[in-house]
């Protein structure tokens, strides 16, 4: 496994919060950057070649997912597509009713809190089970109770404690209640095969620097039947969606970084999956105590890249051992890096836990096909030092 081996980063466990770019994103990048200057929306000799690459990448990244490529909108990443999404659907669509859970990512959580402000609209949070995860029943239960027009909004691996969302389940139960269906799929694009030719979703998200992409771009997958309307004005750019030229080197380098990750998607998942059994056993059998938070043990109902563990150390220790650990080289993180200066704690944790367990320091790790079996060594045998 040679290939896999990380030169850049010592012991990079926060790949949830961002992915290093691969190499060859980074060549067809500045390849762009040099070569490819004109602006997209000129129609002269610069301009065309610009254009050009941006609707290959479209078709490209649209026959990833079995869609249209018309239905690709690019935009600066997941936060941006699902306010897109999201507020023009309370605007254009009369959507009255929004039903989410609590443990969203809060670009939807906090897009929801607005919402309810500037459109009066009504939002349900989806009962959890004692691991966080949905309750189905719930939500075909809210759907039936309700007279309104509703949009059903849950994330597809939750990005924290790594929960997965049964997509078909929902969709299912959208369906027959004649709801629309927005899942952000931040944590999931790159790392699963999604085809929404045989999964009925209306709306989801990307961001490229979670597939080893570069940051600030990523799409929102809009369903062709919606009629929604732009939050940005002042050109037609991405077919009237999102005015402003379009970054066309990173554009250009997220449709090579997804490219890349499907072919590959098969031998990095084993070699990421088997990672993070690794890192499981080695907890267990190394660290007294050790618990892990949501499903996220569960390698068939959590995601291989992430896992999300509890120590039996005081949580207001959590800072210091951060700090202890970042000095060894060693990067992971309490939650999402959204929230990174927050004293409120993780708000997925927050709802998950009880309050014994909350006493607890919770870190989250987060894997990618960079990471090794010693450096989860290396974790494992730094963390029971501190924790001596």
């Amino acid at each position: 496994m040679d290939t896999f081996s990380n030169t850049s980063y010592q012991c990079y466990f926060d790949n949830a919060a961002t992915t290093r770019v691969r190499d060859e994103v980074a060549d067809k990048i500045v390849d762009v950057l040099k070569n490819n200057y004109g602006n997209p929306s000129s129609t002269h000799s610069y301009g065309r070649p610009s254009k050009s690459l941006i609707e290959v990448s479209r078709k490209e990244i649209a026959a990833h997912l079995n869609v249209s490529s018309s239905e690709i909108i690019f935009t600066s990443g997941g936060t941006e597509a699902d306010n897109l999404i999201l507020r023009s659907a309370a605007r254009d669509l009369n959507i009255k009713h929004f039903i989410s859970s609590k443990i969203e990512h809060h670009a939807v959580t906090h897009t929801l809190d607005e919402l309810e402000k500037d459109y009066n609209v009504k939002v349900s949070f989806v009962k959890l089970d004692n691991n966080g995860g949905i309750d189905y029943d719930n939500l075909n239960e809210i759907l039936t109770k309700s007279k309104d027009k509703c949009l059903v909004s849950l994330m597809h691996v939750n990005n924290e404690i790594g929960n997965m969302l049964d997509l078909e389940k929902v969709s299912n139960i959208c369906l027959e209640h004649n709801a629309l269906f927005h899942s952000d799929t931040v944590q999931t694009i790159g790392h699963y095969n999604i085809d929404l030719s045989k999964t009925e979703i209306d709306f989801i998200v990307a961001s490229a620097h979670k597939f080893h992409g570069p940051k600030g771009v990523g799409f929102a997958y809009i369903n062709k039947s919606s009629s929604l309307r732009p939050l940005i004005f002042g050109g037609m750019q991405e077919r009237g969606y999102r005015a402003g030229t379009e970054s066309v080197h990173n554009i250009v380098g997220m449709s090579e970084a997804l490219n890349i990750s499907i072919s590959k998607l098969e031998e990095e998942t084993k070699h990421i999956y088997d990672l993070k059994q690794y890192f499981i056993d080695k907890l267990k059998s190394s660290i007294k105590g050790v618990k892990f938070n949501g499903c996220s043990e569960d390698m068939e109902k959590s995601t291989y890249t992430i896992l999300n563990v509890q120590f039996p150390l005081e949580k207001s220790k959590a800072e210091l051992f951060l700090f202890k650990l970042d000095l060894k080289g060693i990067a992971c993180s309490k939650g999402s890096a959204c929230q990174s200066g927050s004293d409120a704690g993780s708000h997925v944790l927050n709802e998950v836990l009880n309050k014994d367990a909350l006493k607890n320091v919770s870190i989250r790790f987060s894997l990618s096909v960079y990471n090794t079996k010693d450096q989860i060594d290396i974790v494992v045998n730094e963390i029971g030092n501190l924790l001596d």
